[in-house]
């Protein structure tokens, strides 16, 4: 995509998920999340060219400005909003899909435990409440939901919503009742709407 309609589709997908946003003029000029990508696809391109160093130079002086940390060989689709955005960080092998909405707080990183792949990939139209941690090479589907300062060590599947430490689901569109359990143990059937 030409590198000015996406900087244009990124724009909106901030108007759109920013109630306090008030013009698009506004936004590119004062938004930490427009320059943290802005650089990011920089730094990317760098990255693919395998002029490293320059690539991790521009991703550190962008963390410098905006607090969001974003490795030059994450792979960003469009219309990420990245809200407040202070202590985000996207690791190297993250994949991050269209219309995603990340909280400030957000680490999408590896376990220490991998090698290669060890980021999550995220699906599209997915929220990721601030202070969620989403670690390993798992997979987060499209249209999920995650709590505020959900631990994700697992896969999430499409259509979801889930919270928690570890993260559990809590909504399952094409499930609409589930079992939960109480804190004695004992188990009842209720519809998700309820649980939301």
């Amino acid at each position: 995509m030409n590198p000015f309609r996406l900087l244009k589709y990124d724009l909106d997908s901030a108007m759109k998920n920013d109630p306090a946003a008030r013009n698009p003029i506004e936004v590119f000029i004062l938004y930490p999340c427009i320059h943290a990508l802005i650089h990011h696809r920089m730094a990317h391109f760098l990255y693919k060219e395998k002029f490293f160093f320059m690539a991790r130079l521009i991703s550190q002086i962008s963390r410098f400005f905006t607090g969001i940390e974003i490795h030059p060989g994450a792979q960003i689709g469009k219309g990420l909003f990245i809200d407040h955005g202070m202590g985000v960080v996207i690791g190297e092998t993250a994949e991050v899909g269209d219309n995603v909405t990340l909280y400030h707080g957000v680490t999408l990183g590896g376990t220490g435990k991998d090698t290669g792949k060890r980021h999550p990939t995220v699906g599209n139209n997915v929220t990721i409440g601030a202070g969620a941690k989403v670690l390993g090479p798992i997979n987060i589907g499209d249209n999920v939901k995650i709590g505020a300062n959900s631990v994700v060590l697992k896969n999430v599947p499409s259509n979801t919503t889930a919270v928690g430490i570890p993260v559990r689901v809590i909504y399952n569109k094409s499930n609409p009742i589930i079992e939960i359990k109480d804190y004695q143990g004992h188990s009842k059937k209720i519809y998700n709407e309820m649980v939301i």
